[in-house]
């Protein structure tokens, strides 16, 4: 991965030499995560309740850092306990694209271009489809600087 992470809520997503999972202690400091903000939960409810998951609670929000360049590349967010929940994504700052492909790797992704407070729901057929991001072009954001920010919410227990 190119992109710099960090987590609040319940539980973190993390990766070591066991591999990717998540943790409800912060590696890097021992302590578990900050709580996740009213604020970031409400936002998440509301967006996945308007999308058709009105029971949608986040116990999880990836803090995703992107600078120029960074990338992610496709993959499916299947470490979740339950699946019929959904993915909740939250975009600030630079523009970015968004990769969403099919249930195998090697399906063409559709792009789409995510803008700064743009949020993206998905969930029930789609769940685990596969999803990612081109790399961030260069730019300024009002908001941001030279980065874009995403908020990825889940019900992770």
């Amino acid at each position: 991965m190119s992109i710099a992470i960090t987590n609040c809520g319940q539980v973190g997503w993390i990766s070591d030499r066991k591999g990717y999972r998540y943790a409800a202690i912060d590696p890097e400091t021992g302590k578990a995560w900050p709580a996740m903000p009213d604020l970031f939960g409400k936002l998440a409810e509301r967006a996945a309740e308007v999308a058709g998951f009105a029971s949608f609670v986040s116990d999880a929000c990836l803090i995703n850092r992107y600078e120029p360049g960074a990338r992610l590349t496709l993959h499916q967010d299947k470490n979740e306990l339950d699946f019929a929940q959904p993915i909740v994504s939250v975009s600030l700052g630079l523009p970015a694209t968004f990769l969403f492909g099919g249930d195998t790797r090697n399906e063409r992704p559709r792009r789409y271009r995510l803008e700064s407070g743009d949020v993206v729901v998905w969930g029930g057929p789609a769940r685990m489809a596969f999803h990612g991001v081109a790399p961030l072009k260069d730019g300024i954001s009002e908001l941001t600087g030279a980065c874009r920010i995403n908020l990825t919410f889940r019900k992770a227990l």
